[in-house]
């Protein structure tokens, strides 16, 4: 895994030991912010279920402002550390050691860009969507970024405007965007 464009471009991430963690592959993720290149520059992102914090760390490379990125699992949030640190993201990314359900219950924060990469198939899209949402969370004109399966729900929620989807492989990525832009 590396950045693939901006200020880090090239630069090699840490990557996880063995196979239980499913990253985000480079041509995805590639894809991805080509998806939503208008939107990264100075924006403010939250990256739920970061894993090696890619996303987040892309994001910065390519002019996000700052970004926070919440995982639960030790070995995800040293592997950010690390990763932040090899890139020299120290001052604008900020780990969160909570679970994305309880992160999005007591942050008061507003985000432009979410990243939604959860589990495949574990039931977490809609409730962690509903909650965005409902919570006021996402900045007006701001957007979600799920990546899904085939399996996995990526349809229509109330609130938010589907308003691009691709299919790469198994992997679906759908970008939602808040309606209003208050």
């Amino acid at each position: 895994m590396r950045i693939i464009s901006g200020t880090r471009r090239g630069q090699k991430l840490f990557e996880f030991d063995g196979m239980d963690i499913r990253p985000t592959t480079d041509r995805v993720r590639e894809s991805l912010f080509n998806l939503i290149q208008n939107f990264v520059p100075e924006a403010k992102v939250l990256d739920l279920f970061g894993g090696s914090g890619a996303l987040s760390l892309e994001a910065l490379s390519r002019g996000a402002s700052e970004a926070a990125v919440c995982d639960i699992d030790k070995r995800s949030l040293e592997l950010i550390k690390k990763n932040t640190a090899a890139l020299r993201f120290e001052d604008r990314l900020m780990v969160i050691r909570q679970s994305a359900e309880q992160y999005l219950k007591s942050t008061k924060e507003k985000f432009d860009i979410i990243f939604l990469d959860p589990p495949y198939n574990k039931g977490y899209i809609k409730p962690i969507i509903t909650a965005i949402v409902s919570g006021d969370i996402l900045s007006g004109g701001g957007i979600i970024v799920l990546e899904s399966d085939g399996t996995d729900e990526h349809g229509d929620f109330d609130g938010l405007d589907t308003i691009k989807q691709r299919k790469y492989g198994r992997t679906y990525i759908t970008v939602y965007q808040r309606g209003d832009k208050g």
